[in-house]
């Protein structure tokens, strides 16, 4: 059970351990093996986001774990409560990354050119190679080197083994053709034969193969870690999102404090304009409360005494006394950070091909050297014969193709797709696209524009123009958002009059005199005080308005009540046709929103969505997901809100809309830059065609290793042609994931 010394994060007996020391993902099949093999565990290891989520019975302990953790080779820690010094961005890897990268590139391409261009072979260039491509092989190929020590020391082998025996055994051999061979003499050169003979190797060197390599799979792990620093971005973006300080009434006195300085009982001050510091009651105060980040419902919410408010949302005009419910870790807001991480960390390890491959292929190519080496030894062909067939068994080996097939695909996939305004996160969610069936849509800002527009207005004895002059006169004075999209409307039709003797009625509307005459804005009863009925067109119109999910003011002057104004969210132009594009993919939408179910069917029936599920919560729209993934469907999820960052992180593919918050970008697999739904049709058709590039890169790359293996092991092809035809892969793979660069918009065709 959790106790204050072992802060659990979710329920009890269950914790999630921040994990540490994962170089690939076998690295994390191997951990999630090891915790299920304790009694009664079952365990989940995330290495996107390199951590476990483990369910424990009683028998077990957290530092059980732990330490069962560390006996695989890694390092595991309990991590602690939310807060924003604890949730820190792992840039040590990322800095230690990029600069042995800079340093192997810098040295490297120096080492590569002399080795194949004969022209720059000048009497003793290979010393100068070795000066160079040391650092490289020792230095920037420390991490594999570190991360292989640690597997032999248990008993694996990954793609780090791989890479460090293959470059290690290319360095070790030039090391002794230099020394004890032929290859150290002034004026060796380095000739590229292309025959198929025996070679005993001593006066050849491999130096740009270890040091090419080690600078190719560097450039792979250093773009991979810099999708993976972003896994904690959505709880940093969440917890910002709250207000810092907070104006608390104590002695009769206005404080402002530290909002984490707020206890339960305390009684604070919101202003016009600011964020409601805490969850809580209204005490005193009417206003107009923006509560879109909880509920995504557009049209901003009244309050007044005796309401429930929420951290985080926004006071748009009143003051308000507000009285502190939940503090701290129990806020609205803070479980929604919860609901985020815990969605994030509950994703399936997504386990790369080559990765997968690499638990059988590494062991079987040591395996394969070894007995090459054996073999030859053994038929006396003499030790620099048997070595040079075991180093081109190993070179031939050598992942350098596939350490390019997925980041030079994923470059120029991610790299096309941000000329289109499509940032696609990692290779991980390239997986996802190919499966999805269902595409859930989050309504206000993704279908609509999350902004109130003037959808109509129906008059009774007046003309458009002369009620949009009245009522946009009056409107302007106000802070309203209903208020803001009249106003808007009727200065794009002409200038608007001045109003004196204005008055604002809170929750109802607004009066004052515009050319004289007497006018009032706002709902019947508010015009009611004031005289003024409605015709029956006038109520008639009303009525219509309110069905069709719109909200609806009457607008009054001259003892009369002139128009219905109806202001609703605007569909976007394009989510309609976007909408039919993706059914062409084979996806079936569903339009999921906090927003009330008149309105949502409204919208579902104007932009072709048949299924709409409205009036649900942020954790209620996770819930939603989790039951359409139960249902067996694979799950995409477009959205733009703090309210959907969670549903974005839960679902199998999350697409944030750019023009959303910060926090739904980074609990996102996939950010539209353009906030346009034809966006995401282009995203998901391009992340296809990038996932489908990446596993034709991996086959080649696999397929050029298996066929040339027999021919090293035969000791037919010495190391320098394995270097070559490493090389020309390596060039193949480049070439072919250079062809997403043609990619075209649907929106271009």
């Amino acid at each position: 059970m959790a106790t204050a010394t072992q802060p659990l994060r979710v329920a009890a007996q269950q914790i999630e351990l921040a994990i540490g020391g994962m170089t690939c993902a076998s690295c994390a099949a191997r951990i999630e093996k090891k915790l299920n093999k304790l009694d009664g565990v079952t365990a989940t290891v995330n290495y996107a986001t390199e951590r476990a989520s483990v369910t424990f019975p009683n028998t077990v302990t957290p530092q059980d774990l732990v330490r069962t953790v560390e006996a695989t080779g890694y390092t595991a820690a309990l991590p602690k409560p939310p807060n924003e010094n604890d949730i820190a961005e792992p840039t040590d890897e990322l800095s230690s990354l990029r600069t042995r990268l800079i340093v192997s590139v810098a040295l490297s391409i120096p080492v590569i050119a002399m080795a194949m261009i004969p022209a720059l072979q000048f009497a003793n260039w290979q010393w100068l190679s070795l000066t160079l491509a040391a650092p490289v092989i020792v230095y920037g190929g420390w991490p594999f080197h570190k991360a292989t020590w640690a597997n032999v020391r248990h008993g694996a082998a990954t793609m780090d083994t791989l890479i460090s025996v293959g470059t290690l055994a290319a360095f070790g051999w030039s090391l002794w053709a230099l020394f004890f061979g032929t290859a150290g003499q002034p004026g060796m050169t380095h000739p590229f034969r292309f025959a198929i003979e025996r070679s005993d190797g001593a006066g050849n060197i491999y130096l740009e193969v270890a040091a090419g390599v080690t600078m190719f799979i560097l450039a792979g792990r250093f773009f991979e870690a810099r999708s993976k620093r972003r896994a904690g971005a959505a709880l940093r973006a969440l917890l910002e999102l709250g207000a810092k300080d907070v104006s608390v009434l104590r002695g009769g006195t206005e404080t402002r404090i530290p909002v984490s300085d707020l206890v339960v009982g305390d009684r604070f001050v919101v202003r016009p304009g600011e964020k409601i510091a805490t969850d809580g009651i209204i005490e005193d105060g009417i206003s107009a409360v923006d509560n879109s980040m909880v509920t995504g419902e557009s049209v901003p919410v009244d309050a007044k005494p005796g309401d429930r408010v929420v951290g985080a949302t926004v006071n748009l005009s009143g003051r308000l006394i507000v009285t502190a419910e939940r503090v701290g870790a129990d806020t609205q807001l803070a479980q929604m950070a919860k609901l985020v991480e815990q969605a994030q960390t509950g994703k399936a390890a997504v386990q790369r091909l080559a990765d997968r491959i690499s638990a059988v292929f590494v062991p079987i190519v040591i395996a394969l050297a070894v007995a090459t080496l054996g073999f030859w030894l053994g038929t006396g062909n003499g030790v620099a014969a048997a070595f040079t067939a075991a180093v081109a068994v190993l070179i031939i080996a050598c992942p350098c193709a596939l350490g390019l097939a997925t980041p030079t695909a994923l470059l120029v996939g991610t790299g096309r797709g941000a000329q289109m305004g499509i940032l696609i996160k990692g290779p991980e969610v390239l997986e996802s696209t190919k499966t999805v069936d269902t595409i859930v849509l989050d309504k206000t800002g993704t279908v609509t524009t999350g902004r109130m527009t003037l959808h109509t207005v129906v008059s009774d004895g007046a003309d458009r123009a002369e009620v949009l002059r009245m009522s946009g006169a009056l409107e302007a004075a106000s802070e309203h958002p209903i208020a803001q999209a009249v106003a808007e409307a009727a200065k794009a039709e002409g200038g608007l009059p001045e109003v004196t003797d204005f008055s604002n009625v809170e929750g109802l509307g607004v009066a004052g005199t515009v050319d004289g005459k007497h006018v009032v804005v706002g709902r019947p009863k508010l015009l009611a005080g004031h005289g003024l009925q409605p015709s029956d067109a006038i109520a008639q119109a009303l009525q219509e308005a309110e069905a069709k999910g719109h909200t609806a003011v009457l607008a009054g002057w001259d003892g009369k009540v002139r128009a219905v104004l109806a202001v609703a969210d605007a569909v976007k132009p394009t989510s309609k046709q976007a909408i039919a594009r993706l059914r062409d993919l084979g996806l079936t939408p569903v339009l999921l929103t906090g927003d009330n179910t008149t309105v949502a069917r409204a919208i579902a029936a104007e932009v072709g969505i048949d299924e709409v599920i409205a009036e649900v919560l942020p954790q209620e729209k996770v819930d939603v997901i989790k039951r359409l993934q139960a249902q067996g469907k694979i799950v995409a999820m477009a959205g733009d809100g703090v309210n959907d960052a969670a549903a974005l992180a839960q679902a199998d593919l999350g697409l944030a809309m750019g023009t959303g918050t910060d926090v739904a970008i980074e609990a996102s697999d996939l950010t539209l830059v353009r906030g346009d739904l034809n966006a995401a049709v282009d995203a998901i058709r391009l992340s296809r065609t990038t996932l489908g590039t990446i596993k034709g890169n991996l086959f080649w790359a696999f397929a050029y290793n298996i066929a040339a293996l027999p021919l090293a092991a035969l000791g037919l092809l010495n190391p320098m042609i394995a270097g070559l035809a490493m090389a020309l892969s390596s060039v193949f793979v480049v070439s072919n994931s250079l062809r997403l660069r043609r990619f075209r918009s649907v929106a271009a065709a």
